[in-house]
């Protein structure tokens, strides 16, 4: 089953003093600001590329889990997952050199080994991971809770 989802930006001015709107398909994001100050100053107004990605990573991973767990015979009572995206300077331009994973869980049932070869697991087969391959650095910290 393949299906596309999409997106769509609007842009207008200079990179540094331009303005763009971001919005998706579902509605999620609907015309939502981005642009210099909410991508390099901290500007909590608008969002940012890094933190999309980050976002769709930690969903993507959770939801990954979720379904390894769900091979096993087992269902998590929580999850919460955590993504850090560093942009860091390339030469004259940026890359993406560092994505931090955290995932906490709670799940009856399940020893510490299992669960840790499960989080790994589902990291590495997780949809983003994989398109994301091109990250040097690529970390998950899992914590059973209990």
């Amino acid at each position: 089953m393949a299906a596309d989802k999409h997106a769509s930006v609007h842009w207008e001015g200079a990179g540094k003093t331009g303005k763009g709107l971001i919005s998706t398909e579902t509605g999620a994001l609907k015309d939502y600001p981005y642009g210099f100050a909410s991508r390099f100053e901290d500007d909590k107004r608008g969002t940012n590329p890094e933190e999309i990605v980050g976002a769709a990573h930690a969903a993507c991973l959770t939801m990954a889990f979720a379904f390894a767990l769900e091979r096993e015979g087992l269902t998590a009572t929580k999850i919460d997952t955590r993504a850090a995206v560093r942009l860091a300077k390339d030469g004259a331009g940026f890359k993406i050199d560092r994505i931090q994973l955290e995932l906490d869980a709670s799940v009856p049932n399940l020893d510490e080994a299992k669960f840790q070869e499960i989080a790994a697991a589902a990291k590495a087969g997780c949809p983003l991971s994989k398109a994301l391959a091109s990250v040097p650095e690529i970390t998950l910290k899992a914590t059973l809770a209990g």
